[in-house]
């Protein structure tokens, strides 16, 4: 079944945790953030070190202004992302030192792909995710600015971070 959500902020999700949000917005409560990165995430890629050293970068400097990375595991790219929750959350914080948000293992892509992942898709007009770090801008109001391919590195965008968040 097809649903017809006004924003990313509507969405059902579930944090790495296990806890589940009737709207992925109140996990934020009353402030979301003024800009989000929506990247679907992976620990065996080859674009897995560049690309979580940079998110946890630019989340530490750009945090104070309302930026937040939202991240979520996916495993349909080779195989790329087989821990546990917890094994991939121990992965993200030891090595990297991550404190941007994780979220529960999805599907991006096919029949079972999570809401989120179809409304960012249907938002850009993405048939679909290619590979592991797709990465969506979204606003405040929960809607999509902008997609950068994997092939894209998280520090490219920091103009565009920039200009939304009027810096």
């Amino acid at each position: 079944m097809e649903h017809s959500y006004a924003s990313i902020w509507d969405i059902p999700a579930t944090d790495i945790n296990g806890t589940q949000y009737a709207k992925l917005g109140d996990k934020f409560g009353d402030v979301k953030p003024k800009l989000s990165l929506v990247v679907n995430v992976a620990s065996r890629c080859g674009l897995t070190d560049s690309h979580y050293s940079q998110l946890t970068q630019i989340h530490q400097k750009y945090k104070p202004q309302g930026f937040e990375v939202m991240a979520f595991p996916c495993n349909q790219f080779g195989s790329q992302e087989p821990g546990t929750n917890k094994q991939i959350l121990d992965f993200v914080c030891n090595k990297y030192g991550s404190t941007f948000h994780m979220f529960d293992k999805v599907d991006v892509n096919g029949d079972n792909a999570h809401d989120l992942y179809k409304y960012l898709k249907k938002q850009t007009r993405l048939a679909r995710i290619t590979w592991n770090f797709g990465k969506f801008l979204v606003n405040q109001e929960g809607k999509v600015l902008d997609y950068a391919d994997p092939q894209v590195q998280p520090n490219e965008l920091i103009p565009k971070i920039e200009k939304y968040l009027a810096i």
